[in-house]
């Protein structure tokens, strides 16, 4: 059976929620953006002190309760109790639908009606980090091995259950957390289940979520991954069973230890909960864990005796051990920043390139040609700039006197600029190398071209995303430069060394950094070449 225009069964979201209401808005409003029109909203207010009462009151439609509050098991099972659907959906408050969600899972359980749920994939946004990643889980058989294994469904949000489970089953009240996970085990134990991988949801992870307490996670994960044991009927049950086991023990643990070896590191207070729990749940943790407490408090004690001269020596030469380098704030697979670091303070490479053009700031002088805009003309030129000239690949900016392409612009006349200020414009040219002969050209005899191009860099996310075409280095820009210009008027120079590449790829700011870290130069790690050449 399918849905159509003459059925079209009713569904009820139920949504529980406790002092979320700065996240219910965007939940409700995801529910009204449904592709599947046939639906009721249901929120159970499990006595908040903050605005979610008021706020509800923008939703005509929405269905709504107060409770004392009771915990989310409770107020999930009132939400059973009031809602009138066929079919049930369960939405956290700070987590939201994407807009196919309900007839994705809906079409799915009408072809099987036997089916007590159906389950698909979710996103989870890490809000601190403003980063997104699909959970996406194969589960095509053997439903239950898999559940001891691990929580393969995970998010309760992309699950879509019949009425009639709960005639059987409740919201367990006496758990604090995983009642989810303890439902779908004992539904999954009696009847058929159905998993896919279409992205339904997305679960928004934050600093209060229930779900960063993970001591009491990882207890009650085990709490109700125990209660299945006497159920076990098979030697492979009972392997999955075991399996399991030491999946909460390790994902747990792990996410303890990185934690506290990030207070290690910090010379913050330690969480005396993630220690006991990782001497509970994780022996081998535990000790590498006190290994390096105590060595890190025997060096501090040592460091401290040492004359400051020595200390940057040694500190300097170290080098940690394979397995023991500490990656801190850089343990990520996304940048901090995607704006190259303008948003913390400007960029790391701008330092190189201002820097260099306030050593030649003397050149920039007569008329100057820049592309783009004429920012740095007027900025290093100062008193000495006759005429400023701009040139521009198309009309939007109006300051522009010459519009066109620098590898091909014969708009620009030849022998007539003492110097030409091309700021990191040349990765974006196909045709670099006619872009440099038409700087040759269009240079007077005795002028300068001041040029600086990317080495190290990230691809732009925004305007220039599709026409970032190159990197460079010194040696290219050497033999570029050669082609067109006198070997011997040609000065290059590098700029960056491995903390300012990595810095710059992950978007830090310029104002994190000292200027000696700034100023050291290691020609394995160009982050920015810089050069000059006179015709």
């Amino acid at each position: 059976m399918t849905f159509t225009v003459d059925y079209q069964p009713l569904i009820s979201v139920i949504i529980p929620c406790y002092n979320q209401g700065k996240f219910l808005d965007t939940a409700i409003k995801s529910v009204e953006a449904q592709t599947y029109r046939n639906y009721e909203i249901v929120v159970v207010d499990d006595g908040s002190t903050d605005n979610t009462t008021k706020l509800v009151e923008n939703f005509e439609k929405v269905k709504y309760v107060y409770q004392q509050n009771q915990g989310l098991s409770a107020a999930r099972n009132t939400g059973i109790d009031i809602s009138s659907g066929d079919y049930l959906v369960f939405l956290d408050s700070d987590d939201w639908l994407l807009p196919d969600a309900i007839e994705t899972n809906l079409k799915h359980i009408l072809r099987k009606p036997e089916l007590a749920f159906v389950s698909g994939a979710h996103q989870k946004l890490y809000e601190l980090e403003n980063k997104k990643e699909d959970v996406i889980y194969e589960v095509t058989e053997k439903n239950y091995c898999h559940l001891l294994n691990g929580n393969y469904v995970a998010m309760i949000g992309a699950v879509l259950f019949q009425r009639w489970v709960f005639s059987e089953f409740k919201y367990d009240t006496s758990l604090m957390s995983c009642e989810d996970y303890d439902l779908y085990l004992k539904i999954v134990r009696k009847y058929p289940v159905f998993h896919h991988t279409e992205i339904l949801a997305v679960y928004r992870f934050h600093s209060s979520n229930m779900s960063l307490n993970y001591p009491g996670m990882l207890k009650t994960s085990l709490l109700v991954l125990n209660r299945q044991k006497e159920l076990l009927i098979s030697d492979e049950e009972n392997d999955w069973f075991k399996k399991g086991d030491g999946f909460w023990r390790w994902y747990y643990t792990d996410e303890m230890y990185k934690i506290l070896l990030q207070q290690l590191h910090q010379n913050k207070n330690f969480n005396t909960q993630y220690i006991k729990a990782l001497r509970q749940y994780n022996g081998s943790l535990y000790f590498k864990f006190m290994q390096h407490r105590y060595l890190s408090a025997i060096r501090r004690r040592v460091i401290y005796f040492v004359p400051d001269a020595i200390k940057k020596k040694l500190l300097k030469s170290f080098i940690p051990s394979p397995g023991n380098v500490y990656l801190g704030d850089l343990n990520r697979t996304t940048p901090f920043s995607t704006q190259f670091g303008y948003d913390r303070g400007g960029p790391v490479d701008r330092y190189y390139i201002e820097n260099f053009l306030e050593q030649n700031k003397e050149r920039i002088k007569g008329r100057v040609l820049e592309i783009g805009d004429n920012e740095y003309t007027l900025r290093f030129g100062e008193h000495r700039i006759q005429q400023s000239d701009i040139l521009h690949v198309n009309e939007r900016n109006q300051k522009a006197t010459f519009i066109g392409d620098l590898s091909d612009a014969p708009v620009l006349p030849d022998d007539s600029f003492d110097c030409i200020i091309l700021t990191q414009t040349l990765h974006l040219i196909y045709q670099h190398q006619k872009a440099l002969a038409t700087c040759y050209r269009v240079l007077k005899p005795g002028g300068i071209l001041l040029l600086t191009v990317p080495g190290i860099s990230h691809i732009d996310q925004g305007e220039w995303k599709d026409i970032w075409l190159w990197s460079f280095t010194q040696s290219s820009i050497s033999r570029m430069l050669a082609e067109v210009f006198s070997p011997n008027k040609i000065a290059i120079q590098t700029h960056g060394n491995v903390l300012i590449a990595t810095a710059f790829l992950y978007g830090m700011g310029l104002p994190e950094f000292k200027k000696e870290q700034l100023d050291e130069n290691d020609p394995h790690y160009q982050v920015i070449v810089t050069a000059s050449a006179i015709k």
